[in-house]
Parts: C-alpha cells; structure tokens; sequence
C-alpha cells in the first residue's frame, strides 16, 4: 500500500535496492558473488554501499561483475527485474577499462542530470578539480532508479548520502505517485 505523505509530497514507498560493484580484479578472485559472499570480499566500496543504504532500503543483491560492457549491462538488466533501484560502483572514469557509463546509458530511459552535477559539485569541495574524472551518472528506466558512483569509498560515501537523501522522491515520481 501506497501512503502519500502531505508534508513532503513524496509517496511512502518501500524500496528494494540491488548494489553492483564492477571490478575486473575482484570479480577475477571472487567470481560472480551475492550478498551472502559480500563480508568476505576485500570490496570496501561495495560493503559501503550496503550498509549505508541498508539502513533505510531493503538490500535485495549484492553482485559482482567486470569491466565487460555486455557483463555490466546484463547485471544491471537483472537487478533491475528484483529491486526498484540499482546502484553500481566502479568504472566510472576515464582509463580505457572504464565503461560503466557506456553500459548502462543505453538502459536509462529519463536521465537524472542533476545528481551527476551535485555529485560532482560536491566531490570538488572534497578533492578539487580532480572532480572533472568522474562521470557519475543517474536514471530512470521502467519507473526504477540507476545511479551509477565511481569506485572510491569516499565517493560512495558521498554518493549514497545523495541517495539515501532522495531515493523515496525519486522513485515516487518515476512511478507517477507524487
């Protein structure tokens, strides 16, 4: 059931959230692990993501995959069948191994501009002009949210605050229940 809040605007919706870490080396040595795998990694990023956003949403995945634009997508297209949003971390910059964005552009369908501009703001204020590398990204496909962070846990620390500040509004509007 749907409750919408007069205070806010923004439905009272529960949210199911898919975390994607994407990292050749780590997926080499752990192969594609799931959530119940996630405490005996070494991905500090995707731990964060986890915990963080647990706090609030429903952790429904937790995977891994390479620097492989076919493997990043296919990820994403999965996780986006079980939970209402997904949020990958790691090749977002600008090294010839970095695809996360050409991979997942395609399957937004409404992008969300101003996260990668606050996302960016906001990692200037932290370390500077090296801000311009990344290329975080944000969307809206089939009424659930993509959000793209570079593979930095300050970065996913940053960036999970974002999200953990506008997912419900987010998802509310994409799914026409504001």
């Amino acid at each position: 059931m749907v409750f919408l809040s007069h205070a806010s605007h923004v439905a009272d919706v529960d949210v199911t959230v898919s975390v994607i870490t994407i990292s050749t080396s780590k997926w080499q040595k752990y192969g594609d692990m799931y959530i119940d795998g996630l405490e005996k990694t070494d991905d500090e990023s995707g731990k964060a993501l986890v915990r963080m956003l647990g706090e609030k949403f429903r952790i429904v995945s937790y995977r891994l995959a390479p620097d492989d634009m076919e493997k990043i997508r296919a990820a994403v297209e999965e996780c986006l069948k079980i939970s209402d949003a997904v949020v990958t971390t790691g090749g977002t910059g600008i090294t010839p191994r970095d695809v996360t964005i050409e991979a997942v552009e395609p399957l937004i369908e409404k992008r969300l501009d101003g996260f990668g501009e606050i996302f960016r703001m906001l990692s200037y204020q932290q370390v500077g002009s090296a801000a311009i590398l990344s290329r975080a990204i944000a969307g809206i496909r089939d009424g659930k949210a993509i959000f793209c962070l570079p593979g930095s846990p300050k970065a996913v620390k940053l960036g999970a605050e974002l999200i953990l500040d506008s997912l419900k509004h987010v998802i509310s509007h994409a799914r026409g229940l504001r």
